[in-house]
């Protein structure tokens, strides 16, 4: 509808018109989370952990996101005046802002790490994309002595077809095939070349993907992987093979249909979902295994279709301590990281910023005189155990053992927060860092804890493993 076309602009563009805010909902308010640097909100001053009270005289109590959003969000040149009330600040600020075209960087960071690495973060394939990641790569590679690439692909949902062309055209020659799309329509059954000179086709190249990777960060993947020109490390992609066309309609509405699937050069689809097989409640299931058709790269190694693109090299996520989803489902890091930046006026640069003993410690204090509930796995086993032994009417010596060992799992849990010290001070970290750099600094301050980016530096360091991985000669070693 007419009232959703500022977002589909976005999905496309990258531009729309309004503060340039991240936003939350806290309680029964919604929440500043992260105002975009450079831009109306930031700009006319609100930070993140500002509670957005009133909007233009009209209170805000009980909205949600997409509610507050719709407000928030209009005609570049208009104002709105915001009543926030501040975390450790008596009374309400009043905010005029002027609502400006926010326009979102599909490139949020890119630089040189160690050892001539160059590193691109792409967030989004909108229509900047591709001209963004040349102009990035021709600076890194003409200016800052770039050797090698790590292009990093985790978290980007997709977005234009011929976006992701253009990249691939980056790193491959001219008149290279890229994708084809085959749909019910003989209209919608193309091929897309290359249609360029390459920037590089022999600097040696690695994508880092996960689980948020789709559609067109997977013709990237997929076909850089297929043509054998990447290395691809991470985790298996979401696996979203469809392309949609918007059609317009009457009342300044569009249509968003499905005209087609794509296929990479090797001839895969890695559609996910078979929306022709559902299950009793609608819901479409996966393509089955023994659907699933094995094609080869350029040198003859195998790839599969119908379940995203497998990397070369599996990163495991490491399974994080429950204390931490606890802690950010009750927003204990925002909060926290809110008090610090009211209290501290600057800290180092993002990539050289850590918390200090005393600093962590803090943490630790302010953590523990918050009220929120933390249940361990070995608790809720524990709950079970003592609901069995209660129906059976277990001796009274071994309800005294089961209720010991209660009181042991709670002492230890109360140290959660200091057995788990590594894990939680990189998100703390994180968090504070993204309040004086935003996301650029989040970014930043990631690279050094990053374990693919860790996997990416062993292997760029290791040229025959590079090239063995290509030619399908790599046998991994057991760890």
């Amino acid at each position: 509808p007419e009232s959703d076309i500022e977002d589909y602009r976005f999905m496309t563009t990258g531009q729309y018109g309004g503060i340039g805010s991240l936003i939350t909902k806290k309680d029964s308010f919604v929440v500043i989370s992260e105002p975009y640097e450079g831009f109306a909100a930031q700009k006319g001053g609100l930070m993140a952990g500002d509670v957005i009270i009133e909007v233009d005289g009209k209170s805000t109590l009980n909205k949600n996101t997409s509610e507050l959003s719709k407000i928030l969000k209009g005609e570049p040149g208009t104002m709105l005046v915001m009543k926030i009330q501040r975390p450790g600040t008596e009374g309400l600020l009043t905010k005029e802002i002027v609502r400006e075209e926010v326009t979102l960087d599909a490139v949020p960071y890119f630089g040189m790490l160690e050892n001539n690495i160059g590193y691109i973060k792409l967030n989004t394939f909108t229509e900047t994309a591709s001209r963004d990641v040349k102009a990035e790569f021709n600076t890194l590679k003409d200016s800052l002595g770039m050797e090698t690439l790590v292009f990093d692909l985790r978290g980007n949902g997709g977005g234009l077809l011929m976006e992701a062309v253009e990249i691939v055209n980056i790193f491959v020659p001219k008149g290279q095939e890229v994708v084809t799309t085959r749909g019910k329509i003989t209209d919608w059954n193309k091929t897309y070349n290359t249609r360029n000179s390459p920037l590089d086709t022999e600097i040696p190249l690695i994508v880092l993907i996960d689980p948020y990777s789709a559609s067109a960060s997977e013709i990237v993947s997929g076909t850089l992987q297929d043509l054998d020109r990447a290395v691809i490390i991470g985790q298996n992609s979401f696996g979203k093979g469809l392309v949609q066309q918007t059609m317009p309609l009457s009342y300044n509405s569009k249509l968003k249909v499905t005209v087609a699937k794509y296929y990479t050069p090797s001839g895969r689809c890695i559609q996910r979902l078979d929306y022709t097989d559902k299950d009793e409640k609608g819901k479409a299931k996966e393509v089955a295994d023994s659907s699933i058709t094995q094609f080869e790269t350029v040198n003859g190694r195998p790839v599969f279709d119908g379940a995203g693109i497998e990397p070369d090299l599996e990163v495991e996520v490491n399974e994080l301590p429950q204390i931490i989803g606890s802690l950010l489902r009750n927003t204990i890091f925002f909060d926290y990281a809110t008090s610090f930046r009211l209290s501290h006026d600057s800290i180092p640069p993002a990539k050289l910023f850590s918390l200090s003993d005393e600093e962590y410690n803090a943490f630790v204090s302010y953590t523990k005189s918050k009220d929120f509930e933390h249940e361990t796995q070995t608790e809720r086993i524990l709950d079970g155990l003592k609901e069995v032994a209660e129906n059976e009417k277990c001796a009274e010596t071994t309800m005294k053992q089961i209720e010991a060992l209660e009181q042991q799992l709670g002492t230890e849990k109360n140290n959660d927060i200091i057995k788990h010290k590594t894990e939680l001070e990189l998100i703390l970290r994180n968090e504070i860092v993204s309040r004086y750099y935003y996301q650029t600094g989040r970014i930043e301050a990631n690279l050094s804890s990053d374990n693919e980016m860790k996997k990416a530096f062993e292997v760029l360091a290791d040229t025959s493993m590079y090239s063995s991985i290509l030619k399908g000669t790599f046998k991994p070693v057991a760890e």
